[in-house]
């Protein structure tokens, strides 16, 4: 009985080497989003503290300059908010190509382990089938040989 060797093993383990890197790819972007998100987060919660303190000031009595000088602050902190929404933006579909990516190489790979299976299987039946005929000659054999003597 011959071991058995699929005749795409080279090309799976190539496949399988594309899912890794799907995967590595998919997790840093996903990471990267993750990390943008956060910081727009960061953001907003920061813009939300300083419109608070702001009213505060205000009901307490502040300054033109202060007022000033927060509403360039509060400025400053929208800017940078809209870029970060654009980032977020941009990773989130970065993220989302990689996802769509990584799915269709998983298929592709899967593909390829279900002929493998369905190979085997067909490999088997055709080693039973093999050994039969053999225990068949075997037997046939051995009543002759009965037979002779």
């Amino acid at each position: 009985m011959q071991a058995y060797q699929y005749r795409f093993d080279k090309v799976m383990t190539v496949k399988q080497q594309e899912k890794n890197q799907t995967e590595i790819a998919f997790k840093d972007a996903q990471k990267s989003f993750e990390d943008i998100a956060t910081k727009l987060y960061t953001l907003l919660k920061k813009k939300e503290d300083l419109i608070e303190y702001h009213e505060k000031k205000l009901l307490s009595g502040a300054s033109i300059n202060e007022m000033r000088h927060h509403t360039k602050f509060l400025e400053s902190i929208e800017r940078s908010i809209a870029e970060t929404q654009q980032k977020v933006v941009l990773a989130r579909s970065k993220m989302e190509w990689h996802k769509d990516k990584l799915l269709e190489t998983s298929l592709e790979y899967r593909k390829y382990e279900k002929m493998k299976e369905k190979d085997y299987r067909s490999y088997m039946k055709e080693q039973d089938r093999l050994e039969l005929i053999q225990l068949d000659e075997l037997s046939s054999i051995a009543y002759y040989n009965k037979e002779i003597r």
